[in-house]
């Protein structure tokens, strides 16, 4: 399943490089009931996001250098 979720990761990691997201919006957003595609899942285990705490905010999404790397390595850097 992994190659059939990689377009899908490497479209979430390329949307929060654009800005980091609160969790909120980026459950809201990439939610889905089927439970084969894990892209949240996905992108956090293979350590491309992170979860970052901002007071008052609550928690906010950015890539992480690993996530910079993988959007370097499929030609969508920042």
């Amino acid at each position: 399943m992994r190659e059939t979720t990689d377009p899908l990761v490497l479209d979430l990691v390329e949307w929060i490089a654009r800005e980091p997201r609160l969790y909120s919006e980026v459950i809201e957003t990439w939610r889905t009931s089927c439970p084969r595609l894990t892209i949240w899942e996905d992108a956090v285990d293979r350590g491309y996001v992170a979860r970052q705490p901002v007071a008052g905010e609550g928690v906010r999404i950015a890539i992480t250098p690993r996530g910079e790397q993988f959007l370097r390595d499929n030609r969508r850097g920042r």
